[in-house]
């Protein structure tokens, strides 16, 4: 689980992404694609080209991380390629990961009491 602090900027390359990047990759992308700093605190989502799996780059003033997250069923909600990247909160961020649509958040699922 990735614990993101509300003041951490999140931005999402738009498109799609060849996952066989490792973290020098995506970070070169950053800088080159996005035109931004990959060291300064912020998140970088990028997803593959068939949905599924997302990897973040992130830097955190001790070190640079590489987390992947791939969905058995479905796909992970993209915006349509415009620009080069979209920013979106940390609470979105938290929606993407649990497969909901971050755009507009709404409960599917309502369990039945217990007992």
């Amino acid at each position: 689980m990735i614990l993101v602090s509300s003041g951490v900027r999140v931005w999402l390359a738009v498109g799609h992404t060849d996952m066989r990047r490792g973290m020098n990759g995506l970070a070169l992308q950053v800088q080159q694609a996005l035109g931004r700093d990959p060291h300064a605190g912020d998140l970088y989502v990028f997803r593959g080209r068939r949905g599924d799996l997302i990897k973040i780059v992130w830097h955190d003033g001790i070190g640079m991380s590489l987390y992947a997250k791939r969905l058995e069923k479905g796909r992970f909600l993209w915006p349509s390629p415009t620009d080069g990247v979209v920013g979106i909160s940390a609470a979105q961020l938290g929606y993407m990961l649990d497969g909901i649509d971050w755009r507009n958040p709404r409960h599917t699922f309502r369990p039945s009491c217990a007992g």
